[in-house]
This record gives C-alpha cells, sequence and structure tokens, in this order.
C-alpha cells in the first residue's frame, strides 16, 4: 500500500470513530446525575425561572436536536457557552489545555526511555530472573490505581521528605513553568503508570525479536550485550512499540483527570472534574470531544510513525 493511500485510509477512519465517540459524549453526559436547569437558576428559583432557564438552554428540544445542534457547532469550532461562568467553551479549554499537555510531555519524557531500556533489557534476557523481576514489578505498579500513587508519591516527597510542594498551585495569571517545583509529583505519578505499561509492551515485543531468526543469525556473527540489542533487537521491536506509546500518550492526557484533582492543578482534568460537579453539561461535552479527538490524533501519529520505523518497509514509499 502507499503511503498516500495509507495516510487516507486512517483519515477516513477517524471522521466516522469521532463521531460515533461523540454521539456517545452526549448521550454519557445525558446521564449525569442531577439537574443543570437547577444548577444555573439556583437552588431558590421559582418553577417560572427555572422554566426560562430551561428554554434558555434549549433543553426542552428532544435529544436528537440537542445533539445536531451541539454537533454542527462542535464542526464549525463553537462548542457552546459554560454553565458557569459564561464563558466560551472552546475558550476554557484553550487556556486549561495547554497546562495538561505540558504534564503529559513531561511523564511522556520520562516513559519513553525508561520503557525502552526496561523492555529492551527485559525482552532481551526473555525467562530469566532479570526478566520476571522486571515483568513482576511493572506489573504490581500498572495495577495500582493512578490515587492510589499519587498518594503514595504525595506522601513520600511531599510529606516525609518535604522535597516537593504538597499542591500544584500556577500563580495568578502565570505559567507551571514559573514554578516547575509543582510540575514533578503529578509528572511523576503520570509516568509510573505510562512506564509500567510501556515497559511490558516494550518488553513483549522485544522477546518476539529475540526470537526471530535474524537474531540468531546476528548471535551466530558474534554480535552480543547491548550492541545485539540496540542495533538488531531493538528495531523489530520500535514499530509496535510505537504505536503503543501512541496510545499511552492518550491515555497520559486523560489519566491527568486523576491527577490534577489530587494535586489541584489547574489543567484540563481538573476542569473536567469541577465541570461534572456542577453539572456544566456543555463544558463536559466540550472537554470530553476534545480529549477523544487528540487521542484519535495520537493514534494517527503512531500509526504514521510505526509505518515509517517497520524494518520490513525500508521506507515510505
Amino acid at each position: 500500500m502507499s503511503w498516500s493511500l495509507f495516510l487516507l485510509r486512517r483519515l477516513a477512519a477517524l471522521v466516522p470513530t469521532l463521531a460515533a465517540l461523540s454521539v456517545l459524549v452526549f448521550g454519557a453526559t445525558e446521564l449525569l446525575p442531577g439537574d443543570a436547569v437547577g444548577a444555573v437558576a439556583g437552588p431558590d428559583a421559582t418553577e417560572a425561572e427555572r422554566a426560562a432557564v430551561r428554554e434558555r438552554l434549549g433543553l426542552d428540544d428532544d435529544p436528537v436536536t440537542r445533539y445536531l445542534r451541539w454537533a454542527g457547532g462542535a464542526v464549525r469550532g463553537d462548542l457552546g457557552t459554560a454553565y458557569t461562568g459564561g464563558r466560551a467553551v472552546h475558550e476554557l479549554i484553550a487556556s486549561r489545555l495547554p497546562h495538561s499537555l505540558l504534564l503529559a510531555g513531561l511523564a511522556l519524557a520520562v516513559t519513553v526511555p525508561l520503557s525502552i531500556a526496561l523492555g529492551l533489557w527485559a525482552g532481551s534476557r526473555a525467562g530469566r530472573r532479570a526478566d520476571r523481576a522486571v515483568s513482576t514489578g511493572v506489573l504490581l505498579v500498572a495495577g495500582l490505581p493512578e490515587f492510589v500513587t499519587a498518594t503514595a508519591l504525595w506522601w513520600l516527597l511531599a510529606g516525609e521528605l518535604g522535597l516537593l510542594p504538597r499542591v500544584s498551585l500556577v500563580p495568578l495569571g502565570g505559567s507551571p513553568l514559573d514554578t516547575p517545583e509543582i510540575l514533578v509529583l503529578p509528572a511523576l505519578t503520570l509516568a509510573a503508570t505510562g512506564v509500567a505499561v510501556g515497559t511490558r509492551l516494550v518488553r513483549s515485543a522485544s522477546a518476539e525479536a529475540v526470537a526471530s531468526p535474524w537474531i540468531e543469525a546476528a548471535r551466530l556473527r558474534g554480535v552480543g550485550g547491548a550492541r545485539l540489542a540496540v542495533r538488531h533487537v531493538l528495531p523489530g521491536a520500535l514499530a509496535p512499540a510505537t504505536q503503543a506509546f501512541g496510545l499511552i500518550t492518550g491515555a497520559l492526557v486523560g489519566g491527568a483527570i486523576v491527577v490534577e484533582t489530587v494535586y489541584g492543578y489547574p489543567g484540563i482534568g481538573l476542569e473536567l472534574q469541577q465541570a461534572v460537579a456542577h453539572r456544566d453539561i456543555p463544558l463536559v461535552q466540550g472537554i470530553a470531544l476534545v480529549l477523544c479527538a487528540a487521542t484519535l490524533a495520537t493514534v494517527l501519529l503512531a500509526d504514521l510513525a510505526a509505518r515509517a520505523l517497520d524494518p520490513r518497509r525500508g521506507s515510505l514509499r
């Protein structure tokens, strides 16, 4: 398959996938507990005031009409207006998403090299003691809920040792980079899960590559140790590992919801948690849709990178 056809087919698959996800997002917000009208009108509003709010928000329309109105606006870049504060949803997302992307980027910068190093080391020693030790360790970390990992790191690094701030507060009107120490705990928490999952995937791909005929041929030529792992095992494992890292990247942004809430970090995850708490449906829908689109874009880029790195193809054509 040519490079252009491969790209077109992937892009064509994204559109119906995102459309299906938008339906799921809209349907899920319809099931949120609570009353959006009550959240906007206030607890002391009269029935007449509640009716006026319901009409203004368009909640009297049937779900299909409301979905089509919302989806049509999203296609034009209009995600609606948040119930709380009255700001445009896209403006709120634009103000918080860079903070989460920065956090995910830092976590990924730790996740990728560590996952490759540990996975390659374990996969090259499949079945040995080193492989069992690494596999057991990452399995334990991967099995821990993120809030448990976050709490443990907070207790150790911020509580007992006092090395880092207890809360990741950004100065008013500033950037997280103004106080970079607030990024350490949330980034480490995200990276812990990312490294655990990434290591298992790289280890699996590396073990499969080690069992291939060309690795045996390299060994017969006297190649061994780090040279064998880096020059012969890694290229065969890199393509599937790249696709795995694409999924991990999307999971890092999604996982920030828990981590940002624990540390009070002002990213898109904390904004989503607060929007759900206040029954701010347009904001919940907008954030969820943007996260879905970002994840799909990440997976697409990972597929393209994996195709480029696949040694069986040699080069893109």
